[in-house]
């Protein structure tokens, strides 16, 4: 659009984009469905478009979300995509004023990105895979461990089961067979401490009155976190497809 376009003809083309974006039916994945109980196929695309002549499936950017850039960082995923992540920012914040390395300062602020930005069921693996191409082996193993060292107090480092974890699941609840051998296995692991440290920076990481701002762990992003240069989704790594899966997440096909 020229420089010399009218603010009517301005507001004409802005109202007509929106009209084509509106055109664009987005369909819940099968895995949606299943969260909601329900075990029928997502309606047909042929009857989503019946009676709509412009219509189309979404194949490209979700009009409805923030835009991403063409080569988006971690911190863009943060920005634009990641939900309320103060509970990530505090975690990152205690690790750092506990002395903690760098490389756990971050394990702490990604411990639960798959849970604001993916999906919540066994977050630890999803988040650990999900960064695995880009940090150190130790991080991944401990944001993988943590979801697992959680159910597990460690009275000698002091860590107690969360009393909110009795409210929201049970007394009686008792941790699938996968999560007790896994805990097994992770307790006599090297790298034990490195999960436990997320645990323990996690349950004092809830608190309403302290706001903690991203731009506190730009430099530590900056030196643990491997960005590609093509941007996270575009970097051909086994996991680009599911940063893709955020950033378009009502992608039809």
């Amino acid at each position: 659009m020229n420089d010399f376009t009218t603010l009517s003809q301005r507001a004409d083309a802005h109202e007509a984009k929106m009209a084509r974006e509106l055109d664009y039916v987005f369909i819940q994945s099968r895995l949606h469905l299943y969260a909601e109980g329900k075990m029928e196929l997502p309606p047909s695309a042929a009857s989503l478009l019946k009676g709509k002549p412009n219509g189309r499936v979404s194949m490209g950017d979700d009009p409805r979300l923030p835009a991403m850039p063409a080569k988006p960082t971690l911190i863009d995923f943060f920005h634009k995509r990641f939900g309320p992540s103060m509970h990530l920012l505090q975690s990152a914040h205690h690790a750092r004023k506990n002395g903690l390395p760098e490389k756990m300062i971050l394990a702490c602020l990604l411990h639960d990105i798959s849970v604001v930005g993916f999906i919540r069921g066994d977050h630890g693996y999803w988040g650990a895979q999900l960064v695995e191409p880009y940090v150190d082996e130790e991080v991944t193993w401990a944001i993988r461990a943590h979801q697992v060292l959680r159910f597990y107090p460690d009275p000698a480092v002091g860590y107690e089961y969360p009393k909110n974890y009795t409210e929201w699941m049970g007394a009686d609840y008792v941790p699938d067979a996968y999560v007790e051998e896994d805990y097994k296995r992770m307790r006599n692991h090297k790298w034990y401490m490195s999960g436990r440290q997320i645990t323990l920076n996690d349950i004092y990481s809830f608190d309403p009155n302290l706001h903690v701002e991203l731009d506190e762990f730009t430099d530590i992003i900056g030196r643990n976190f491997r960005q590609p240069a093509e941007g996270l989704g575009y970097d051909n790594s086994p996991v680009a497809h599911m940063w893709r899966s955020i950033i378009r997440p009502a992608k039809y096909l």
